[in-house]
């Protein structure tokens, strides 16, 4: 008889997107504590999207008192880039508070913390900010963005309110988000200049959409 293979111990077992996002949290908590620095939570979130199972996401909150990780065995599946939920969304400090584009690309996307006051700045350049997975310090936050024959795109999730009140000069400020978010959820006041350049708000590209985008090109 053939020997079978050894079932996987808690720590061999895959980690679902569900579990990262768990250990993220806990991370932004310990930084919001003043156990992690800035720059120790960007290292550490690092570590936690480019883990694959649970033994590789247990040594990021070792050191962290309290956070005893027991794995979570779920069959059912987990939706990728899934927004949080409105109580969830607000809390912790900014990890960053600016991005800045000269001739260049810059971007904050995935899981992050957005300061009260966020500045995007593209010249001649560009600057993607996607707050579909992020989180606020405050309950209203609010963007400038200025655009100088560059562009500027911010991203905007359904569970998040946002007012756009920018002016241009042979440029403008373009919002194509429709919906509104449900009372208490986070708002987000996109404001600036944009001289022979734009600022675009959207709600997140479906997948569908953004399949059919990559055949197309």
């Amino acid at each position: 008889m053939s020997e079978q293979p050894g079932i996987p111990g808690p720590h061999e077992m895959r980690a679902s997107n569900a579990d990262r996002e768990r250990f993220s949290k806990i991370l932004h908590d310990a930084m919001a504590e003043g156990r992690l620095t800035v720059n120790e939570l960007e290292e550490r979130l690092d570590q936690v999207y480019a883990a694959k199972t649970y033994g590789e996401l247990e040594p990021v909150v070792r050191d962290l008192p309290g956070h005893q990780v027991v794995p979570r065995l779920n069959t059912a599946p987990q939706p990728l880039a899934t927004p949080l939920a409105p109580s969830s969304r607000v809390g912790g400090r900014g990890t960053s508070s600016s991005a800045i584009a000269v001739m260049s690309g810059s971007d904050r996307k995935g899981v992050w913390v957005v300061p009260p006051t966020f500045n995007a700045i593209a010249v001649m350049g560009g600057v993607e900010i996607d707050l579909t997975q992020a989180t606020f310090e405050s309950g209203e936050t609010v963007i400038q963005a200025f655009a100088l024959m560059g562009g500027v795109e911010i991203t905007v999730p359904e569970d998040v309110t946002v007012f756009v009140n920018g002016s241009g000069f042979m440029g403008g400020f373009a919002n194509s988000v429709r919906t509104q978010a449900p009372p208490g959820s986070p708002v987000v006041r996109v404001t600036g200049f944009a001289m022979m350049g734009g600022v675009d708000v959207r709600s997140p590209k479906r997948r569908k959409e953004k399949k059919v985008r990559e055949i197309e090109e």
